[in-house]
């Protein structure tokens, strides 16, 4: 699918774990690294959408489908490309894919000190169904708060 910047999403496939790593790093405390994402990717259910800009790929979004859930495992936008509509065409992606996975609901977590994100995913229907104290490292403070949240995919349009 193509979309402004000349931005195309495309399934993820093992061979750009690397690049999608590098991502990763761009915008977590504790980054997944290659394998991690390798391993990932190979888990049954699981699927990945990443955004391709030419050779690039400026963001992408894991995500599994198990008993009619899904569930984003990550998302990652590198900054270059963050607040610029990016994040939100890759979690419709993946919501899209969850429904046609056969998930009637999609969950995720957010660092509740993360209010870009909290702010994308309400704007996108999520509502707020849970806290887990402490869920989040950071480094050189204490650790953070993750909210889960939650999407009916029935309740999408389509």
């Amino acid at each position: 699918m193509s979309g402004p910047d000349h931005i195309d999403i495309r399934p993820v496939t093992s061979g750009v774990a690397p690049q999608l790593a590098h991502v990763h790093a761009t915008g977590f405390d504790e980054p997944w690294g290659t394998e991690a994402i390798r391993d990932i990717i190979a888990m049954p259910g699981t699927f990945g959408l990443m955004a391709k800009a030419g050779e690039h790929i400026p963001g992408f979004v894991l995500a599994r489908v198990a008993a009619g859930e899904a569930e984003i495992l990550t998302i990652a936008v590198a900054e270059s490309h963050r607040r610029r509509g990016l994040g939100r065409r890759l979690m419709e992606e993946a919501a899209a894919a969850s429904l046609a996975g056969g998930a009637s609901v999609l969950f995720l977590e957010v660092a509740e000190d993360n209010p870009a994100a909290i702010a994308l995913y309400r704007n996108l229907g999520f509502t707020t169904v849970g806290r887990r104290p402490g869920y989040y490292r950071r480094s050189g403070s204490a650790s953070v708060a993750a909210l889960t949240m939650r999407l009916d995919l029935a309740d999408q349009p389509q």
